[in-house]
């Protein structure tokens, strides 16, 4: 009994959502690709490394999906910046190990809902840090002006149609 109803959830409430109108899917691709490349431009004229792979499912969130609150500034920004702060911390105390990986990616998980700050994409920011071996300049470059470069090309290219707001809020 306690079994039929415990996989009785994993069957669903009901159908996927319909899709979006071609211009907001339009729209949308178009967005991810201005973040995406006005981010790798900053990377070519600074010799800042600021691309990450985790900001491309920002990109997702921030021009596919703006309105949800995994979306919002504070989110994008404080999400990254805290998930990168626990994987340097770890990888300084603890090395690389895949368990290291493991406690960093649930440590933020738990660190963003605290601060209300719940991104997921930079739930990967702990791996992507012990992977590459990352040094402490990895929270300001790519982290922090990577994230801000994200959510600046946001506030500009979802506010030209009508129809799109952003942010729904700051703080």
């Amino acid at each position: 009994m306690i079994l039929r109803r415990y996989f009785a959830k994993m069957r669903g409430a009901g159908r996927a959502p319909g899709r979006p109108p071609f211009e907001t899917i339009a729209w949308s691709g178009a967005g991810g690709l201005a973040a995406i490349a006005a981010v790798a431009g900053i990377t070519l004229a600074s010799d800042y490394p600021l691309l990450m792979a985790p900001f491309g499912a920002s990109a997702v969130l921030l021009f596919g999906m703006h309105d949800l609150p995994a979306s919002q500034p504070r989110n994008v920004i404080g999400g990254h910046l805290l998930a990168a702060l626990l994987g340097l911390i770890l990888l300084t105390l603890l090395g690389d190990a895949w368990w290291v990986m493991a406690i960093g990616v649930g440590g933020a998980i738990a660190l963003m809902q605290l601060s209300r700050t719940l991104h997921p994409p930079a739930g990967a920011n702990p791996i992507v840090i012990a992977l590459s071996a990352a040094d402490w300049s990895f929270l300001l470059a790519p982290v922090l002006l990577g994230a801000l470069a994200m959510v600046l090309v946001a506030l500009v290219f979802n506010n030209i149609p009508r129809a799109r707001k952003y942010p729904s809020y700051w703080w």
